[in-house]
């Protein structure tokens, strides 16, 4: 049962809404602990001084930040908490604005906002009329003495508040060296061909479709190593050698999504698309069933 890790109120002009918050998402990273190999025990870090070459105490350790190579500006725990925000208990909405206007690289952890029992009416007031009027809620929020810039939202049947980075945290495109110029533009043939590439692979979002295959495949060696079973390593797969001529890619593309042998890159018509996309789909479903049945077999065999 997930639980709350902050509760307080949505304050949108006059109005407050009370509401506890919840993480809405957990990672399912794999983790490994350090180990010493000769005897398996668990490693762990030490505090340690360089000068004095010795373990350090907890309570001897100051906070210090390096203004050049090995020159630090001390800041004493009081000191920062003289400056930390004014802990108000509420997610104070500033501006709403349109959702298409906020560029995912703004977007950090999500959390779900739910309303307490006092809260009820006055929550799905404020889920309707923004999903209603298509708006997304931008505020400051301080959770753990720290302020935060969020957008809440709504997302089917709650408002999930979602942490936003600053505009100077996000690396601007003219930092970036390497980026191709209009002069590196494709020719319209290669455009048209790409675009029948993209309608060709287009289909509707289903986060359902998509596992992390490689954590299952860890998890899976995990239990057969914990089973006593000898891991036999499998050779690795030889990996096809990129095509360099741009127009013989997208052709071969082209070919392995409609599913066909002959295709003609001259068939960008959307009669001629259509039965693309249905072959591309069949033939996906047949390769996903032979690929349970030849792990079922491999199960079967260990």
């Amino acid at each position: 049962m997930a639980r709350s890790i902050w509760s307080g109120a949505i304050s949108f002009g006059l109005v407050n809404v009370p509401v506890k918050v919840f993480t809405a998402v957990r990672k399912k990273d794999v983790r490994f602990h350090q180990l010493h190999g000769k005897d398996g025990s668990r490693i762990k870090q030490k505090r340690f001084c360089e000068q004095e070459e010795k373990e350090v105490a907890y309570d001897e350790i100051v906070k210090g930040y390096e203004i050049s190579p090995g020159q630090y500006v001390l800041i004493e725990p009081e000191e920062l908490e003289a400056l930390d925000p004014e802990a108000t208990r509420t997610i104070d909405i500033e501006d709403f604005v349109d959702l298409v206007d906020i560029d995912p690289l703004y977007y950090d952890t999500n959390y779900y906002l739910v309303p307490d029992s006092r809260g009820d009416k006055a929550y799905r007031l404020l889920l309707e009329a923004m999903s209603d009027a298509g708006k997304v809620g931008i505020a400051r929020v301080v959770m753990r003495t720290k302020q935060y810039l969020v957008a809440v939202r709504p997302v089917g049947e709650a408002l999930v508040m979602s942490m936003l980075n600053f505009h100077d945290e996000v690396v601007v495109q003219d930092e970036l060296e390497g980026l191709p110029g209009s002069k590196h533009g494709a020719s319209d043939r290669e455009l048209r061909m790409a675009k029948q590439l993209i309608d060709s692979l287009a289909t509707e979002w289903d986060p359902t479709q998509y596992a992390d295959t490689y954590r299952e495949r860890v998890l899976d060696l995990i239990e057969q190593k914990a089973a006593g079973k000898e891991i036999v390593a499998q050779p690795e797969a030889a990996r096809p050698a990129p095509v360099v001529d741009l127009m013989a890619a997208l052709e071969a593309s082209l070919k392995a999504a409609r599913g066909d042998s002959a295709g003609d890159d001259d068939e960008d018509d959307d009669d001629k698309a259509k039965p693309a996309k249905k072959a591309t789909k069949s033939t996906a479903k047949s390769t996903a069933k032979s690929a349970k049945k030849a792990a079922k077999k491999t199960k079967k065999a260990s």
